[in-house]
């Protein structure tokens, strides 16, 4: 089965996203903004996720969790919780 692991930056609108990616683009750490940002608990570990499989997440998230492109922000990705930036760490 596969497995991925990840970590993800959660926030209200589309815009506070688009902004906190290109911070993240220009150099900025993304465990450090998603510590300072992400309203999902995570933010506090930086985002991390941790190891899961498919269907464990949201469909949005397997989307790209499962054949986006590894160690790259993606998103903004739209859910019932908000605004997210993913970031795919490893994948099997």
């Amino acid at each position: 089965m596969a497995r991925a692991s990840a970590r993800h930056i959660l926030v209200s609108s589309e815009e506070q996203c688009n902004a906190l990616k290109q911070e993240i683009e220009n150099g900025r750490d993304f465990a450090d903004v998603a510590k300072q940002h992400s309203s999902c608990p995570s933010g506090r570990q930086g985002g991390d996720l941790g190891s899961f499989g498919p269907g464990q997440m949201v469909p949005e998230f397997d989307k790209v969790v499962f054949s986006g492109e590894l160690n790259k922000v993606h998103g903004p990705v739209q859910t019932q919780f908000g605004y997210h930036l993913l970031e795919i760490t490893s994948r099997t």
